[in-house]
């Protein structure tokens, strides 16, 4: 995975405009409720706001039960760290989210997805350097993202490999980061600051 200078990539969602929509108002203009949601992300495991909890901050209840259902997939779940990140990196592709990809890609490379799929992921392109688990999740997860459900194949090949329990983890984990990245896409949410991994482009026409 290139760790050059960031590249602009696409803006998030739809036209030319990148200006935020939902940046993380002044802690003053929160409410009572807004501030404890803050406080309780940045006391929790990932100790800061960022990402989708930014928008999310708009509504702290919802915030806070997609907080922790994040830390039940992220921190509690059953998959490898290896299986889940490349999972993540397949919805930000997908979705063309940039902070899950710029914050998930070099987790799965680190976690031991081998840096050139994740560079013919970022392409548009099917990896094809991928362990048998890994082809097994990613063939589960691309169907699930572009039809909406998995034929009776896939879904056996992925019972065999991680299990009932497991297959209902990956389908949770995928609709999870779908829905964050949308979150995301919609309020403009930028990527993080400082990221030496390089953004998403468009896929190619």
């Amino acid at each position: 995975m290139s760790q050059s200078a960031h590249l602009p990539g696409f803006p998030q969602g739809f036209g030319p405009s990148t200006a935020e929509r939902l940046p993380v108002p002044e802690r003053d203009a929160m409410s009572e409720a807004q501030r404890a949601a803050a406080d309780a992300i940045i006391n929790g495991p990932r100790k800061a706001l960022f990402g989708p909890f930014v928008p999310l901050l708009q509504t702290p209840e919802l915030m806070e039960r997609i907080g922790k259902t994040g830390e039940a997939l992220r921190f509690a779940g059953t998959l490898s760290d290896r299986v889940r990140e490349l999972v993540i990196c397949v919805v930000a592709r997908e979705t063309g989210n940039q902070f899950e990809w710029q914050t998930h890609a070099p987790l799965a490379i680190k976690a031991g997805v081998a840096a050139p799929a994740i560079d013919a992921l970022a392409a548009g392109r099917r990896p094809r350097q991928l362990a048998a688990d890994e082809e097994c999740a990613v063939d589960f997860v691309g169907e699930l993202m572009r039809r909406h459900g998995v034929s009776d194949e896939t879904y056996a090949d992925a019972a065999s490999r991680f299990g009932e329990p497991g297959t209902v983890e990956l389908t949770a984990l995928a609709g999870h980061f779908a829905m964050v990245c949308w979150i995301m896409n919609v309020a403009r949410t930028p990527g993080p600051a400082g990221s030496a991994t390089s953004g998403l482009s468009s896929f190619p026409g």
